[in-house]
């Protein structure tokens, strides 16, 4: 059984990948607006995994016979203008994110919740993945992004990505 304290960390949980798939789905919009199809590919594709893994923690709740609390989903408040702003916020995000699965898996800890903690155990290894991918993004960008015929090529880059589903086993 669940602590309450877990229970509340784990709905808030929730509620956040559904954010952060609201704001990878806005920050997809602004690119395709701005006409680079792969980054909009890439963003929405990030959205589409974000929104699994609030799935994940959904089911995680049931399976432990505790309701899940759907909140309002705020509107992402950025308004971006270089094309390397999404991608800062992205990186910046990402880490936001890693520090609210730790303080979970901080509060599993405390109170010897060794199953949440073994389920947290992917989360934490996909947000270190998260990171890297996100810092990568914007070293790329950085570096080619200000010549056009390095956008271009990195927008096709991103183009190639393709959605998989976290393959994580409750």
């Amino acid at each position: 059984m669940l602590s309450k304290k877990i229970v509340e960390l784990l709905n808030d949980q929730v509620n956040k990948e559904f954010y952060s798939a609201y704001l990878y789905l806005d920050m997809a919009n602004y690119y395709k607006d701005e006409g680079l199809n792969g980054f909009f590919n890439w963003y929405k594709i990030q959205a589409q995994e974000e929104r699994d893994h609030a799935v994940l923690f959904m089911d995680y709740l049931q399976q432990n016979g505790e309701a899940v609390v759907l909140e309002a989903i705020d509107k992402p408040d950025k308004n971006f203008k270089e094309f390397i702003d999404p991608l800062n916020e992205g990186a910046k995000h990402e880490r936001y994110v890693t520090g609210l699965i730790h303080n979970i898996y901080a509060a599993a800890y405390e109170e010897k919740d060794f199953r949440t903690m073994q389920f947290l155990d992917w989360f934490v290894k996909e947000q270190a993945e998260e990171e890297d991918t996100a810092d990568d993004l914007v070293k790329k960008f950085e570096l080619f992004g200000g010549d056009s015929k390095g956008l271009y090529m990195l927008d096709n880059e991103l183009s190639e990505r393709t959605y998989t589903a976290p393959s994580l086993t409750l």
